[in-house]
């Protein structure tokens, strides 16, 4: 099997020059390299700058551009043909569209199981591949600020603003996951490791946020993620009171329970609705929200497959 493309990309971004010229039309070898490569060049706009070390030297060379565009093209495509496939008969007008697509799939089965029945490793291994309801949402909310004004700006900056704990370093929203991460023992799963429904969702997230092109659809995808993230969040508080976990491990999801459904009414009330009076927009953002509820509803099914079937096949064992 020839090497992946994804790792002849890091090596090239390491060795740089010429090593990068021979990437120019390479083809990933299959759908997971495809979305691993995609993911690697958003590392470059977007992955913490240490991280990356010399690569990031190499983030608008051609080859990178020719190999982002292409393997974007294919992503978008993809969406479009999922999304034509799905009767979604939605209301006309945005708001109502949003708020409609808010309330499908809004708790998935897998939650329902993680509060009632998980055990505690099942708890973690779930909680390590969800990474919580905002993984990364304040750099994604801060990317899709750029160049709006008035009340959809405004918004944003609340929304952030309570992503950063509204000025308390300990009430960050990341910290605060750090403190369940380190509570409960969760572990980063490598990408490599990951179900391809995870990466599609990631994907999408970065897609997003390294294209001004489509800032209409972001607004819809994030507005989305608050307007469902409450109800399950709440699941996964109940399921680690029924297992008793550490005091660190509640805060994350408790915030996200009580605050995410004052963001999603925001987000919507104040960003969706200005913007939508122009129809170029509306139609984005409602797209935009298709396309996240399209991957979540692939992600939680791989989910559900993943620990639930499998956890009743054993115990029924």
């Amino acid at each position: 099997m020839p090497p992946t493309l994804v790792r002849r990309l890091d090596a090239a971004l390491l060795a740089g020059g010429d090593a990068l010229d021979a990437l120019t039309r390479a083809q990933p070898v299959d759908r997971r390299d495809t979305l691993l490569t995609l993911l690697a060049v958003h590392d470059l706009h977007t992955a913490p700058i240490d991280r990356l070390g010399d690569r990031v030297r190499w983030q608008h060379h051609p080859a990178v551009a020719d190999l982002k565009w292409r393997l974007e093209e294919q992503l978008l495509a993809w969406l479009d043909d999922e999304d034509a496939d799905v009767d979604w008969d939605l209301p006309g007008d945005a708001v109502a569209a949003l708020r409609a697509l808010g309330a499908r799939d809004l708790i998935p089965p897998v939650y329902d199981w993680l509060a009632e029945d998980a055990d505690a490793d099942e708890l973690v291994a779930f909680l390590s591949l969800e990474g919580g309801p905002d993984g990364g949402f304040d750099d994604l909310v801060a990317a899709c600020q750029i160049g709006l004004d008035g009340d959809a700006k405004l918004e944003l900056a609340r929304n952030y603003w309570d992503e950063m704990g509204n000025g308390s370093l300990d009430a960050v929203h990341t910290e605060l996951h750090r403190r369940l991460a380190a509570a409960l023992g969760l572990r980063a799963v490598p990408r490599g490791q990951q179900p391809i429904e995870a990466l599609e969702r990631a994907a999408l997230g970065s897609v997003l946020a390294t294209n001004r092109h489509l800032q209409r659809e972001m607004v819809g995808a994030l507005g989305l993620i608050e307007l469902q993230a409450g109800p399950r969040c709440r699941r996964v508080v109940k399921g680690l009171r029924r297992l008793d976990a550490p005091a660190d491990a509640f805060p994350f999801y408790e915030e996200h329970a009580v605050a995410d459904p004052r963001h999603g009414k925001g987000w919507v009330d104040h960003a969706v609705a200005t913007l939508a009076e122009d129809p170029e927009w509306a139609a984005g953002m409602v797209r935009g929200a298709r396309w996240r509820s399209l991957v979540n509803r692939r992600f939680f099914g791989a989910m559900a497959a993943r620990f639930v079937t499998l956890a009743e096949a054993q115990r029924a064992s």
